[in-house]
């Protein structure tokens, strides 16, 4: 009599499947803290606060993307995006200052000048075999602190009517009560098309693959071929490039330039992603729980300003939502493991 054949997944169904992944538990938390926060004041689940609070988010959101592949690549973050965010949006708005021009050359200067600095970074990792994160430790500094030697700190306080008028697009506007309009930035709508874009490289193309090969096993990934150098090249190239289009659109919103203030966000941006279930040892993460994890920090956001809290109460409030994240992921990773070594015997 043969043997039954046993099931890849026996007794898996579609809510364990789902129970599996940090995405899950990213989604039914927003979906808790909207309601919470929607009953405690109703403002906060209107379209105009919800289409203000992605807008303000965008930045952050677009470097999330860059983020990720980093942590996938090699689980050491980079932490210099925001230095090269910071020289590009103030080389861009001088540029266009003194020579003119209009979104699309602004958008091609500022993406071209991140990532040439983001190359550096990859040339460096990649051929002197140093930890991202000092390699970006140390060009944060470099970046940041050649910044201020050029300009001296000094301030942009009026931008370009170009930037203006970007930041001001929307699409599905609405006019309210008192005659302002508002709808959909199209400050989002790129936010979401960065995010579309880098899923489709991840999970659609074999560079993609060989992002996930690498910070799975360099060695192996190596030995089978994987072009090592194109893609640390790439990776670091891709963060420097949506630096620069996340510089521009953080100036489009602000209508200013002020000499660190995007410097210090890497952290938040960084948790956002460890929060959406990238893993700090490389070869995990997704695009889906990279943007979960924005909305995460945009909602808690908007929502403690609503609920009129301090905003010391905000760190507070990330600081308890990561600690559970993480406690999360480890009990999830402690469930894989008993998993691997549990053998099911069929007489």
């Amino acid at each position: 009599m043969s043997p039954r054949p046993v099931p890849a997944h026996p007794g898996r169904g579609v809510l364990p499947d789902l129970l599996r992944h940090n995405e899950t538990y990213l989604a039914v938390l927003i979906v808790v803290l909207c309601a919470a926060i929607t009953l405690a004041n109703p403002a906060f689940l209107t379209y105009e606060n919800i289409t203000g609070f992605l807008k303000s988010y965008a930045m952050l959101g677009i470097m999330a993307v860059g983020a990720l592949f980093v942590l996938v690549l090699s689980g050491s973050p980079d932490v210099s995006f925001t230095a090269i965010a910071q020289v590009v949006e103030y080389a861009v708005v001088v540029a266009a200052m003194r020579l003119g021009g209009n979104i699309f050359l602004a958008l091609l200067f500022a993406a071209v000048l991140g990532m040439a600095l983001g190359l550096v970074n990859g040339a460096i990792v990649h051929w002197f075999r140093v930890p991202t994160i000092i390699v970006t430790i140390a060009t944060f500094n470099i970046y940041f602190g050649m910044l201020y030697v050029v300009t001296h700190g000094k301030l942009i306080n009026s931008v370009p009517t170009l930037f203006r008028t970007f930041g001001n697009a929307l699409i599905l506007s609405r006019v309210s009560r008192i005659g302002a309009t508002y709808g959909l930035s199209l400050m989002t709508l790129v936010w979401l098309v960065t995010a579309a874009l880098g899923w489709f490289i991840l999970a659609r193309t074999s560079l993609g693959r060989s992002v996930f090969a690498i910070g799975g096993n360099e060695v192996a990934a190596e030995r089978v071929g994987v072009a090592m150098l194109r893609t640390r090249l790439f990776v670091f190239g891709l963060v420097g490039f949506l630096s620069g289009v996340a510089a521009v659109v953080h100036v489009s919103i602000v209508q200013s330039v002020v000499p660190n203030i995007i410097v210090g966000k890497e952290l938040d941006v960084i948790a956002a992603v460890v929060l959406g279930g990238a893993s700090v040892f490389g070869g995990k993460g997704t695009i889906l729980g990279s943007v979960l994890g924005v909305l995460l920090f945009a909602i808690l956001n908007n929502g403690l300003t609503l609920l009129n809290f301090s905003s010391y109460w905000y760190n507070v409030t990330i600081g308890v939502v990561i600690t559970v994240a993480i406690t999360i992921s480890a009990v999830q990773q402690l469930r894989r493991q008993r998993a691997r070594v549990h053998v099911n015997v069929e007489p």
